[in-house]
């Protein structure tokens, strides 16, 4: 479960990506160590992105 702060940060960066147009889709994976664990960024024109941390997501959209 995640606590508030943290589901705060989260609606924050969702709000800032679609603002640019970009989807955020968290992947259900719970291993670190898989290759599609973390934070997926998709546009309907760019390649996706993905970012292994909420922070990395935060410091590509420019949040920080």
């Amino acid at each position: 479960m995640l606590s508030g702060m943290s589901k705060a940060r989260e609606n924050r960066a969702r709000r800032a990506a679609e603002r640019r147009g970009y989807t955020i889709r968290k992947s259900r994976v719970r291993d670190p160590l898989a290759t599609d664990y973390g934070w997926h960024v998709t546009h309907s024109r760019r390649k996706a992105e993905q970012f292994r941390t909420l922070a990395e997501l935060e410091h590509w959209l420019g949040l920080e």
